[in-house]
């Protein structure tokens, strides 16, 4: 009976010990297994997310005339005439606010002038677009619709056209250039002379 006893008692020690053998074999096993398999995976790349989606364009307009502040300004891509009107220190008293277009679209490299009482638009019909000089040339690189529009030959399709070029390609550089818009051939060209700067 004795013999029995310790027949059982050797065998429950016998089964906790292989029992405790096999854990610390599996745990060195996976321990193993972790280390080997950890270094073949890369640590994960963070990448910081994106704080603008596109910073805004910048302009430089050159404001002159009956302005508290005549001179060059930087502005975003989409400010319109009053924009720099405003940029410039607002009008004076002597500016002749109703000749100009306030709600125009402004362009890089544009003079956008502020009419005085008493000035003329160029062509004489009194209506300022907001950036040309009173007298002289309409500039292609800085006339509004209207300012196109008015010269001869030129109408509204057409000056959209000038306009669209200019955006596409940037200020003009010659006068020539206007003969790859379409409707605008040689004759159109040299009735434009002298009446249109780049």
């Amino acid at each position: 009976m004795l013999g029995n006893m310790t027949e059982i008692g050797l065998d429950r020690r016998r089964i906790v010990v292989g029992g405790i053998v096999l854990l610390v074999l599996l745990a060195v096993a996976g321990r193993y297994l972790l280390r080997s398999g950890g270094t073949s995976i890369p640590p994960p790349v963070r990448v910081a997310a994106p704080t603008s989606v596109r910073p805004s364009a910048q302009l430089f307009v050159d404001v002159v005339g009956a302005v508290r502040r005549p001179g060059l300004y930087r502005l975003r891509e989409g400010s319109r005439v009053a924009d720099a009107v405003t940029r410039a220190g607002g009008p004076t008293r002597a500016a002749q606010l109703e000749l100009l277009n306030l709600a125009a679209r402004i362009a890089d490299g544009e003079q956008i002038v502020v009419p005085r009482r008493g000035a003329v638009a160029p062509g004489g019909d009194g209506a300022f677009g907001g950036a040309q000089a009173p007298n002289g040339p309409v500039h292609l690189s800085s006339a509004t619709l209207e300012q196109l529009d008015a010269l001869p030959g030129i109408g509204p399709v057409t000056a959209q056209k000038i306009l669209d070029y200019r955006r596409q390609h940037g200020a003009f550089g010659s006068v020539e250039e206007l003969d790859a818009i379409p409707g605008i051939g040689p004759a159109h060209l040299a009735q434009l002379q002298g009446l249109v700067a780049p």
